[in-house]
């Protein structure tokens, strides 16, 4: 996916409310739509298309990229 990066950019650092990722989960999945073909209108569910491409959550991402963060700044605590 091309729009993550800019979706998740410094992610890691934010203090992310539910309502954000509600919001960034409504924004990727209307680009989905959009790069699949469909419409609200065709009436296909959120998890079909989901599913048929093989896209994790972009809540899961997020989770990642603070694990990853978080090993990161505990490593370099240790080092010093």
């Amino acid at each position: 996916m091309v729009v993550r990066p800019a979706l998740l950019h410094d992610a890691e650092c934010w203090l992310v409310k539910r309502y954000h990722i509600q919001r960034m989960q409504v924004a990727e999945m209307r680009m989905i739509r959009w790069m699949c073909g469909h419409t609200g209108l065709d009436r296909i569910r959120n998890e079909v298309i989901i599913s048929k491409i093989g896209v994790v959550s972009i809540e899961y991402k997020i989770r990642e990229a603070r694990f990853r963060w978080f090993g990161h700044t505990r490593q370099s605590l240790w080092m010093h």
